[in-house]
């Protein structure tokens, strides 16, 4: 029988309203807060291990956490920008401010990353980028980012939440082309600051879930450089060591998410421009190996986004994994999904090490 509903705690603590009091049961629980800055993103989190189903755990976990936010016991999750200040390519002089709201960021000022690295003992070396979905509208980096990036930390994985800039912007002067340049250059970035973070340079990999899909597998079929802004990171290598898709928007043409296409495009929807920006169309050897997972009743993505771009990998000899699970909609998450697509994540993590991109560290 499900438990009762967990009210959403809304700006304070972060509590997925989806979630009931069984859900809390023996699970490690991350909790948010926001302490306002100057970018306005800046969430302070603490983590500790709830042992009763109950109500009472949720209410001693609420009050744990307000206790160590009193003694400081929590600490800032670190967002790092990705460009000079001044030198972000492609904008104009419209003036346009970080917007979060509900958990989403809707516009964005300074692109960048958010930081969970590894524990050091712990620590592999590889490195997930996340690009969150949200239909190129919003950016969803709470529930698509922070949440998948506790689970990579706990396979001994680096991870960087992206956050970039969203086509629709005013300030945008090459709207369709802006969330890629963040994404080659967040990877670059992540890169040149290898020895900061233990990241071996040779497994970076991207992650996209949904509309942030589509940006992966833009990032994974654009050989084009379009970052350079000539400072030292231009001599960065910004291929993707591999890439990972979830319920992916891949195509801007007959199955495309209306919205996202929308978004990207906006009035020009001529041919040519819609194969340019159909990631199935590109495909070429410089494509890395790619995971992909979709639910076959996704109502929302149509799952033949993975099945074209998964054809396209094997016409071009590019080493890839498919698996489409018969339930899941539109919402496959960490856990608790319906039927077989619970296998997703040990898949994910079996094809990793699999394919020489996760190594784990021996137990001592």
């Amino acid at each position: 029988m499900a438990g009762k509903k967990i009210v959403n705690c809304k700006d304070s603590l972060y509590c997925h309203p989806e979630l009931d009091e069984g859900w809390f049961s023996g699970r490690t629980i991350t909790a948010l807060f926001y302490r306002p800055n100057k970018s306005g993103r800046k969430p302070w989190e603490a983590t500790f291990r709830m042992r009763r189903r109950s109500l009472l755990s949720v209410g001693m976990m609420v009050a744990n956490i307000f206790l160590l936010v009193a003694f400081n016991k929590v600490r800032a999750q670190e967002f790092y920008p990705v460009w000079e200040k001044g030198k972000i390519p492609g904008v104009n002089k419209i003036p346009v401010k970080d917007s979060i709201v509900a958990e989403r960021i809707w516009q964005v000022e300074t692109p960048g990353i958010y930081a969970f690295p590894a524990t050091r003992a712990e620590n592999t070396g590889t490195t997930v980028l996340i690009c969150p979905g949200g239909g190129y509208q919003r950016a969803s980096y709470v529930y698509n980012g922070f949440n998948f990036a506790k689970w990579f930390n706990t396979l001994g994985i680096n991870v960087f939440v992206l956050i970039y800039r969203l086509p629709h912007q005013r300030n945008l002067t090459d709207r369709a082309n802006a969330p890629v340049q963040d994404a080659q250059r967040a990877i670059k970035y992540i890169r040149a600051n290898a020895g900061k973070w233990k990241v071996n340079p040779d497994k970076v990999g991207v992650m996209g879930i949904s509309a942030g899909g589509h940006l992966v597998s833009t990032l994974s079929t654009q050989p084009d450089d379009l970052t350079r802004i000539k400072d030292i990171l231009d001599t960065v290598k910004y291929r993707p060591d591999f890439a990972i898709l979830l319920s992916p928007v891949v195509s801007m043409g007959q199955w495309a998410h209306k919205g996202s296409k929308a978004n990207l495009l906006g009035a020009d929807t001529s041919s040519v421009r819609v194969e340019k920006y159909s990631a199935e169309k590109q495909v070429s050897g410089y494509t890395p190996p790619t995971f992909i997972v979709h639910a076959l009743n996704d109502k929302t993505v149509n799952v033949r986004n993975s099945l074209m771009y998964y054809n396209a990998l094997v016409d071009h000899n590019i080493n890839a994994s498919l698996h489409v699970f018969p339930q899941g909609s539109h919402g496959i998450r960490l856990t608790e999904n319906p039927g077989s697509t619970e296998l997703w994540l040990p898949l994910l993590h079996s094809w990793m090490k699999e394919m020489n991109f996760l190594t784990p560290i021996p137990f001592k």
